[in-house]
C-alpha cells in the first residue's frame, strides 16, 4: 500500500476491505464515536519519541528532547510524553495547564511565548517549571520582578533570531531578522538582553534558544543556525564571561504529507545537529554545551488521521467533482493558512481502486474551505467514511468553532482498543459562554 508512507505505520486493510489503524477498523470507529474524529495511533506516537532518543543518544550524552506541545496539547499527550522521558515546551498558560494536568514533571517544562502575561509568568513560577525562554526586554523585567517577589531564582534561556531563512513557507519561518520572536543578533538586541539577564539578581541564564521554522526538509539550515549561534556565544563569553551550557536549536523537522514529499530522517537531523554543535564548540574553544531539540510535528503529525462522513457529492461536468464532508476548516486550518497539501481515501472502500479525481471540501460558508484539492479516491457516495492522514500536528491544536461548529472528539487507539482522550463538543458547549442581551 503506497499510502502507508503517509499513514500511521500500524495501518493496514482488514478482511472487510476497510482501513484499520492500531488494530481498530476505522469504519467501526466512525460509527462508535461519530465524525469528524481525530484518531491517534498510540504506538506511532511512542515510536517517534523513542526514535528521537535512539538517534541522539547514539551520538551524544549531552542532549535533551523537548516535545513542542503546540503541535498537539492535551493532558493525555503530556502523560505519554512524560512516560517516554521527553521534556516538554509550552507557549501559553493553557498549554502549561494541560501539561500540569497530565502530571508532567514541572522541572522538565520550558515556557515559550513572545508575549507572556503576568498571570502566565506567575503560573509558571508557582508551578516550579524548569526554564523560561525569555523573548523580550519587557519579559526580563516582568520575570525578574515576579521571581524577586517569590524570593527565588529562575533558570532561563534567551531566545534569539539568528537571521537564517530555511526553505519553507513564509508563514512558518521564524528565524529571520524580521520576526516577532526573540532578540535579534544582527541589531545587537540579543547582546543587550544577555547583559541584562546576567545582571538580573533572580534570573539564571543557562543558554540560548533559536528556532528557524517548520516543515523543514533541507538540514543545512540547521548547520548554519548553529554556526551563527556559536559566533554569538563566543562574543558573550568575551564580553561578559558567560559560559553557555545549553544550545536549543528548536524543532521544525518536516514530515511526509504526500507520497512525493522527501523529508530528512530523525537520524540525519541528529547527525547534522550534533556534529554542528561539536564543530562550533571546537572552533570557538568552548566546552560542548547540552543540545536541545524541540520536535512537535515529527512526533505527532503522522500519528493521526481525521475521519469524516461524506454528506454530498456534487459533479460539475467537465470541471470538478466536489466531495463535501462534515468538518472542514474548523478542524484543519492548514490548507487555508499555508496552502498545505493532503491526501485522502475512503476507509470503507480501502481495497477499491482510486479512480475518481475529486476535491474534498468542508461544510463551512467559505469558498476557501477546501481540505484536499484534486485527489484520487474510490468512487464516492454519501455516507462513505473519508480519511485524511497526517493531521496529528496542528489539526486539533488549531480547531475552532467557525460557523458555531463543535470541535471533534479525539481518540487514542492501540492493540485493537480505543478510548477518548478529548470529548466531542456539543451545541450546548458552543453556547455555554454566551449570554443574552441585558434587560
Amino acid at each position: 500500500m503506497t499510502h502507508t508512507l503517509i499513514y500511521p505505520h500500524t495501518s493496514t486493510h482488514n478482511a472487510a476491505g476497510h482501513l484499520e489503524i492500531g488494530g481498530c477498523d476505522v469504519v467501526d470507529l466512525a460509527r462508535a464515536f461519530g465524525t469528524p474524529l481525530f484518531v491517534y495511533d498510540e504506538q506511532a506516537l511512542r515510536d517517534q519519541c523513542r526514535a528521537y532518543h535512539a538517534a541522539f543518544g547514539a551520538r551524544t550524552d549531552l542532549y535533551e528532547i523537548v516535545y513542542a506541545s503546540k503541535a498537539f496539547s492535551c493532558r493525555a499527550m503530556a502523560e505519554l510524553v512524560a512516560q517516554e522521558d521527553l521534556s516538554i515546551d509550552v507557549a501559553t498558560g493553557g498549554e502549561l495547564a494541560a501539561a500540569l494536568a497530565g502530571r508532567f514533571p514541572p522541572e522538565r517544562i520550558y515556557f515559550h511565548g513572545n508575549n507572556k502575561s503576568a498571570a502566565e509568568i506567575e503560573a509558571g513560577l508557582d508551578a516550579g517549571i524548569g526554564h523560561f525562554v525569555v523573548d523580550s526586554f519587557e519579559e526580563i523585567d516582568r520575570l525578574e520582578a515576579a521571581a524577586a517577589a517569590r524570593g527565588r531564582a529562575q533558570d532561563v534561556l534567551v531566545r534569539v533570531t539568528p537571521g537564517v531563512r530555511p526553505d519553507t513557507h513564509d508563514f512558518v519561518r521564524t528565524g529571520q531578522q524580521d520576526s516577532k520572536f526573540g532578540f535579534g543578533l544582527a541589531d545587537g538586541s540579543a547582546h543587550e538582553a544577555v547583559r541584562r539577564l546576567l545582571d538580573a539578581p533572580h534570573l539564571r541564564l543557562h543558554g540560548v534558544h533559536a528556532h528557524i521554522g517548520s516543515q523543514i526538509f533541507a538540514l543545512d539550515a540547521y548547520r548554519r543556525e548553529v554556526e551563527v549561534l556559536f559566533v554569538a556565544i563566543d562574543e558573550w563569553r568575551r564580553d561578559f564571561g558567560f559560559e553557555c551550557g545549553i544550545v536549543n536549536i528548536g524543532g521544525g523537522l518536516g514530515i511526509r504529507y504526500t507520497p512525493s514529499d522527501q523529508p530528512s530522517s530523525i537520524a540525519e537531523f541528529a547527525d547534522v545537529s550534533v556534529n554542528a554543535v561539536r564543530d562550533g564548540a571546537a572552533r570557538h574553544h568552548v566546552p560542548v554545551p547540552r543540545l536541545l531539540v524541540e520536535p512537535g510535528r515529527s512526533i505527532a503529525g503522522k500519528a493521526a488521521v481525521t475521519v469524516y462522513t461524506v454528506g454530498t457529492v456534487k459533479v460539475i461536468p467537465g470541471l470538478r467533482t466536489y466531495v463535501a464532508v462534515d468538518g472542514g476548516m474548523s478542524d484543519n486550518l492548514r490548507p487555508m493558512l499555508y496552502e498545505s497539501r493532503y491526501e485522502a481515501m475512503l476507509a470503507n472502500k480501502a481495497e477499491e481502486p482510486a479512480t475518481d479525481l475529486v476535491t474534498v471540501v468542508g461544510k463551512h460558508c467559505e469558498s476557501g474551505d477546501v481540505l484536499v484539492r484534486d485527489v484520487r479516491i474510490a468512487p464516492p457516495e454519501p455516507g462513505d467514511i473519508l480519511v485524511t492522514p497526517g493531521t496529528g500536528a496542528y489539526g486539533y491544536a488549531m480547531a475552532n468553532n467557525y460557523n458555531a461548529q463543535p470541535r471533534p472528539a479525539v481518540i487514542l487507539v492501540g492493540a485493537g482498543r480505543a478510548h477518548v482522550i478529548i470529548e466531542r463538543e456539543t451545541w450546548d458547549d458552543v453556547l455555554r459562554l454566551q449570554r443574552p442581551l441585558a434587560p
